[in-house]
């Protein structure tokens, strides 16, 4: 490979950081301004076209299977390629930050793979952006170590035969990096992300016997997938890698791309992986697509909608029989509860609970599933060890019977749960405590037991917004009303002050928080995704 030309990025209004020029080069600058140049302008004709997509589910309140890709659907005879070895067995995964903490215990966890997060999981702060690449450049050659400055608890990484394969998510398509600048226009996140990783560790990762893989969020059409393929096409080629060696795992995540599976699969097939069924922001994208579809679409409170809903089966069942007609890796949804060490009865509880969850996801046929602490990989690895033993998939159970009509995958009436005026509180705390965190820098939050991420904010908010725009009647008699949600909201800051303390409260972004939730809630112009304002908000 030639030498690059000097990189035409700007890094702007960005303090210094502690080993950023180990990040930061000149010849990856250079590769980022490369990916920005070429991909870009598709990626904003891609943005446009979601929300023409959006406009026409507004008009007919319906989706169904793309017409113009029967064929590819139809056709038998194509299949992604085969799994390689790092990740033919990815029974259970954790998932997490990228700070130097988190780095250690998810490749120590026991799960088979980590996926390492620079989206919902991670506040784009620039330190997070940056000290997040320098955290995995030192786990790939050894030189992390963490000690905790509050207990004096040292973390080291085990032997690399023990360590979980990591899979890395960049940032969704929607969001920008304000710190790099090309003739004064940000650069996608998602090209940040993934540019810098890959440019670091694509080679170093092949040296380790695995590979460049990645988690794609947020996908919303089989031509985004495309985007995402050609890019991975180019990249190989600038560093000089084999074609193939990128391997990505799409989330399905959004309403539209959960009638596109095949279609996705079909335009990654050299470097698809498998989907993953991504609970919340699947809800979110439901509520946001058919948030004036009138009173059949409304959700009950997000924990009333359970994996077992008619529809929410529709497209787990869908998911697996695509991914393994196809010879792709099905993985299942996030264990989100987080254990308490002070309340052995409400583990108890919450375990059977993954237990139950676990052993479902196995038992349709799923290859493996999410955990958000390390806890928790041994309740599911129990699961998935009971179908797959010695296997390290079930990707020969095709899942024939299943079959899934159009209007399935969008019969939200099917359920008999109601919202609730619980529901809407419970909204409104994960919101502001959700968001106040966040404008921390922190994108991974234990709230409630729960470890909460940037996609259970979204619904959050999207439900107070979508109860309120229908009128919904609670059952104690009150209407949603932005009145009632402010009087909610106003409750709990004042609860949250009683709970912490005034001094805690005046150092922390509760008022901000408190603000910014009940703008994206209450606005009659609904924002796409809640971290577009929030980022404005975000400093650092």
């Amino acid at each position: 490979m030639s030498a690059p030309a000097p990189s035409p990025l700007a890094v702007v209004d960005a303090e210094p950081l502690p080993r950023q020029e180990e990040v930061l080069t000149e010849a990856a600058l250079a590769f980022v301004a490369e990916l920005h140049r070429r991909f870009t302008p598709r990626r904003d004709e891609l943005l446009a076209r979601r929300a023409e997509r959006r406009a026409e589910i507004a008009r007919t309140s319906t989706l169904d299977f793309l017409p113009e890709t029967a064929a590819i659907r139809a056709d038998d005879s194509w299949k992604v390629a085969p799994a390689p070895a790092a990740l033919n067995d990815r029974r259970v995964e954790i998932t997490g930050p990228t700070d130097r903490k988190m780095t250690i215990n998810a490749l120590n966890s026991g799960a088979k793979v980590w996926l390492a997060d620079f989206e919902d999981a991670s506040a784009p702060t620039w330190e997070n952006v940056v000290l997040g690449q320098v955290n995995l450049i030192d786990a790939y050659t050894r030189k992390i170590d963490f000690t905790d400055p509050k207990s004096g608890k040292s973390y080291a990484l085990k032997p690399a035969d023990q360590l979980a394969t990591v899979v890395m998510r960049p940032r969704g398509w929607h969001l920008e990096e304000r710190h790099l600048a090309f003739d004064g226009r940000p650069v996608p996140g998602a090209l940040v992300d993934f540019g810098l990783y890959f440019f670091h560790n694509a080679q170093r990762l092949i040296d380790l016997g695995k590979g460049p893989y990645f988690y794609l969020p947020k996908t919303e059409s089989h031509l985004e997938a495309r985007l995402w393929n050609d890019i991975f096409v180019f990249a190989q080629d600038y560093v000089g890698i084999p074609q193939g060696t990128v391997r990505a795992t799409v989330l399905i995540e959004t309403i539209t791309a959960a009638y596109e599976m095949e279609e996705i699969l079909y335009e990654l097939r050299d470097h698809a992986a498998g989907l993953n069924a991504g609970r919340w922001d699947y809800l979110f994208s439901i509520v946001k697509n058919f948030r004036d579809g009138g009173a059949k679409f409304v959700l009950p409170d997000r924990n009333a909608v359970t994996m077992t809903a008619p529809f929410m089966r529709a497209y787990t069942e869908l998911l697996v029989r695509t991914c393994h007609k196809r010879g792709a890796h099905a993985i299942g949804g996030m264990a989100a509860f987080i254990p308490s060490r002070k309340d052995a009865e409400v583990n108890k509880v919450a375990f059977e609970k993954v237990k139950a969850d676990k052993d479902r996801e196995a038992g349709d046929g799923f290859d493996g599933s999410w955990v958000a602490h390390p806890d928790l990989v041994p309740i599911a690895m129990a699961s998935f060890d009971a179908v797959l033993g010695e296997k390290p998939n079930q990707k020969d159970r095709l899942r024939e019977d299943v079959s899934v009509a159009p209007g399935d995958l969008i019969a939200i009436d099917s359920l008999d749960a109601k919202p609730t005026y619980d529901g809407l509180r419970n909204a409104v705390q994960v919101g502001i405590r959700y968001i106040e965190a966040w404008l921390r820098g922190l994108g991974a939050v234990a709230i409630f037991n729960l470890m909460e991420d940037a996609a259970t904010a979204e619904i959050s908010r999207s439900q107070i917004w979508q109860w309120i725009n229908a009128g919904v009647v609670f059952e104690n008699g009150e209407t949603a009303t932005p009145e009632l949600a402010r009087k909610v909201a106003a409750e709990e800051l004042a609860a949250i002050r009683a709970e912490i303390g005034d001094e805690a409260f005046t150092a922390g972004n509760w008022q901000q928080a408190h603000d910014l939730l009940l703008h994206v809630s209450l606005d009659a112009d609904y924002a796409d995704f809640l971290t577009l304002p929030a980022y404005e908000q975000l400093v650092g």
